[in-house]
C-alpha cells in the first residue's frame, strides 16, 4: 500500500528519530498541526504500522519501498580550478583538517544505513584504491570517457543503479551528515534558498524544480546531492544515453537530462539545506580559507 505523504513523515520520523516520543514531538518535527498528526496517527494505528506510539514491524516494511538502497559517487574529473592540489590527487581525495573530503559523505551514507556505494573513477583512477582500507564495501566503475565529456559520461556508466539511489558529486564538504537520510518519499535535489545567486540555481514552484538556470533572483541554489525513487531511477537509464547520444551531449551535465531535456519526465522536489550544512571548494582559494595548512 502506498503511503501518503503524512503517513510518511510521521513513520519515518518514528524509525529515525529516537527523541520522538510524543505527538507534539511530531509536531516540532514534521510541521504537520497537531490535529493533523492525531488524525493520522489513528489511520497508522489501524493500519497496524504505528502501536503505544511506536512504528511496528509491519510500519518498517511499509516503509521500505522508500529506503535508500544505494548511492553513487560521480567523481571521475580533474578538478581544474583547484590546481596545484588536484595534479596529483584527484579532488575527492584531497584532504581538509587531515580528512579526505568523499570520507565525510561515505561516512554520512553508511550512519544513515546505506551501505550499497559505488564510485565511478576516471582521473588517477588508481588513488581511489586507498579508500578500500577504511571502505572495503566500496564498488567501482571506470568512465573511460572523463577526459573527453562532462559527467554525463559518469552518471552513463552508473545508469543502471540509479533508482532508490543518492548521487553524490563527490567534491562537497559536508558539515551535517543528518542531511543525508535513509528514506524518500520522492526524487529531490537538495538547495539553498537564496535572495540571489550567480551559481547554478532552480527556479520551483509547488516544491517541485521547474527550471535549472545559471544565477538568479528569489531562488535555490544547487547543491549536489540528489535522490532518486523506483520510478525515476528506471527513466534515468533510458533518458541520460538519450541525452548524452544527442547533439552536443558530451558536454552537458548529468542533471540536466531529468531537469532540462527530459523534464516533461520527472517531477523532482527541492530539499531545504543551508550554508552551514555543506559547501563545494571549488577554487584553490576557497580551500586556503577553508584550512588554512594550504597557505603556504
Amino acid at each position: 500500500m502506498e503511503l501518503t505523504r503524512r503517513q510518511f513523515d510521521i513513520l519515518q520520523t518514528l524509525a529515525t528519530v529516537p527523541s520522538v516520543t510524543t505527538q507534539r514531538d511530531l509536531e516540532k518535527v514534521t510541521g504537520h498541526s497537531l490535529g493533523a498528526i492525531n488524525r493520522c496517527m489513528k489511520e497508522l494505528a489501524d493500519l497496524g504500522y504505528v502501536s503505544m506510539g511506536k512504528i511496528t514491524n509491519n510500519g518498517l516494511y511499509a516503509l521500505e519501498p522508500y529506503r535508500v538502497k544505494r548511492a553513487v559517487f560521480i567523481a571521475a574529473g580533474f578538478g581544474t580550478r583547484l590546481v596545484p592540489i588536484t595534479l596529483n590527487t584527484p579532488k575527492p581525495l584531497v584532504r581538509i583538517h587531515g580528512v579526505r573530503i568523499i570520507d565525510r559523505l561515505i561516512d554520512a551514507c553508511l550512519a544513515a544505513g546505506i551501505n550499497e556505494i559505488y564510485i565511478v573513477r576516471g582521473y588517477l583512477a588508481e588513488q581511489f584504491d586507498q579508500l578500500l582500507y577504511k571502505y572495503p564495501m566500496i564498488r567501482f566503475l571506470e568512465n573511460p570517457a572523463f577526459n573527453e565529456a562532462n559527467n554525463i559520461s559518469s552518471a552513463l556508466v552508473a545508469r543502471y543503479l540509479l533508482s532508490n539511489a543518492y548521487v553524490f558529486e563527490a567534491d562537497l564538504l559536508i558539515s551535517n551528515p543528518n542531511i543525508i537520510t535513509k528514506y524518500h518519499y520522492t526524487s529531490n535535489f537538495l538547495a539553498i534558498r537564496k535572495d540571489r545567486t550567480d551559481d547554478w540555481c532552480f527556479e520551483v514552484k509547488n516544491d517541485v524544480i521547474t527550471e535549472e538556470k545559471v544565477g538568479g533572483e528569489n531562488c535555490w541554489q544547487m547543491v549536489g546531492i540528489s535522490y532518486w525513487n523506483e520510478a525515476d531511477g528506471h527513466k534515468l537509464s533510458q533518458d541520460i544515453p538519450d541525452v548524452y547520444n544527442s547533439p552536443g551531449g558530451k558536454e552537458r551535465y548529468w542533471e540536466q537530462a531529468p531537469l532540462v531535456y527530459r523534464k516533461e519526465h520527472y517531477a523532482v522536489e527541492v530539499r531545504e539545506c543551508f550554508d552551514e550544512d555543506i559547501v563545494e571548494i571549488d577554487t584553490f582559494r576557497e580551500l586556503k580559507a577553508v584550512d588554512s595548512t594550504y597557505d603556504v
